[in-house]
């Protein structure tokens, strides 16, 4: 049981340090958006001139922000669930019940993953944004077209971090049906300091 825990917990404090992580920059990815959106409604209807980029910025910040917030909701229970069940359950058998479901998703999410991979290195990721430019070079200054495959890239990223939240997940579910859950720290701890209450 002793490795058991410290795999948790050592688990735990990357995950917990990668959901602070994850909330800071989601934050700065809506901060971003809502700039972004503002700007167009601007531009848009105040000046007359609409700008060509801000919406496929605003969509491309939005599915970071998913990527790099939706760990930390799954790791905290965010997510939709009927727990009715569970919670009728004796807790024994309800840990054993949660083992089986994180097996079921841990499967999802590696079919998931290897989409992600795929998605990566495929035709799709290989074509560039219609009006997202970036600095490709410093001298001269050169700009290209941002890759769609920056885009995808939040999703393997997501997937990624959702399967060590999982693992995660899977070990707290073991320990208490071992009986040593109350030996892990508690999940909400680490996000209380990133402000997020």
């Amino acid at each position: 049981m002793g490795v058991l825990i410290g795999a948790a917990r050592a688990l735990a404090a990357v995950n917990g340090a990668l959901s602070v992580l994850g909330l800071w920059l989601g934050a700065a990815c809506v901060a971003l958006m809502v700039v972004f959106i503002l700007a167009q409604v601007w531009y848009r209807y105040v000046i007359g001139a609409a700008l060509p980029w801000s919406e496929e910025a605003a969509r491309f910040l939005m599915l970071w922000m998913v990527g790099l917030m939706a760990p930390t909701a799954y790791r905290r229970g965010g997510f939709v669930a009927i727990d009715m069940l569970v919670a009728a359950m004796p807790k024994p058998l309800a840990a054993l019940l949660q083992i089986v479901l994180l097996g079921v998703s841990t499967v999802v999410l590696v079919v998931a993953f290897r989409i992600g991979l795929s998605e990566l290195s495929g035709l799709g990721a290989r074509f560039a944004t219609s009006a997202l430019w970036y600095p490709s070079g410093l001298f001269p200054l050169e700009w290209a077209k941002v890759p769609r495959g920056w885009m995808m890239m939040s999703f393997h990223l997501c997937v990624s971090l959702l399967l060590l939240v999982n693992a995660e997940l899977i070990l707290r579910a073991l320990a208490r049906l071992g009986g040593a859950g109350d030996r892990l720290p508690a999940i909400r701890e680490e996000v209380a300091l990133a402000g997020a209450e």
